[in-house]
C-alpha cells in the first residue's frame, strides 16, 4: 500500500509534491471539491495506487463533511462502482 500525501489542492505518492509518482487534483469548494484529474506513473501502474488516491479524498470528505464531485473519468468511475463511497459522491 502506497503512503498517499496530502498537498496543495491534491493527493500524491512521492518524495515530493513537486516531482509525485502519482497525483490525483482537486478544485476544492466550500462544502465539496471537483477532482479533475488522476495520474500514476508507470512503476506504480496496477497496484490500486489510483484507488488509493481516491479513498483518500473519501475519507477526508467524511472527517470534514464535504461532497465529492468528478470529471476526471477515472476518479468518476471509482466513486459511481464503490457503494461504499455514495454518502460522499456527489456526481
Amino acid at each position: 500500500m502506497a503512503e498517499i500525501k496530502k498537498g496543495n489542492n491534491k493527493y500524491y505518492v512521492g518524495e515530493s509534491e513537486s516531482n509525485p509518482e502519482a497525483i490525483m487534483t482537486y478544485v476544492p469548494g466550500e462544502t465539496q471539491i471537483i477532482i479533475d484529474h488522476t495520474v500514476v506513473g508507470d512503476a506504480l501502474r496496477g497496484q490500486g495506487v489510483g484507488k488509493q488516491l481516491v479513498e483518500a479524498a473519501v475519507k477526508d470528505a467524511r472527517e470534514n463533511n464535504f461532497k465529492i464531485f468528478a470529471t476526471c473519468p477515472f476518479a468518476k468511475s471509482v466513486l459511481e462502482k464503490t457503494e461504499e463511497y455514495h454518502d460522499v459522491y456527489g456526481g
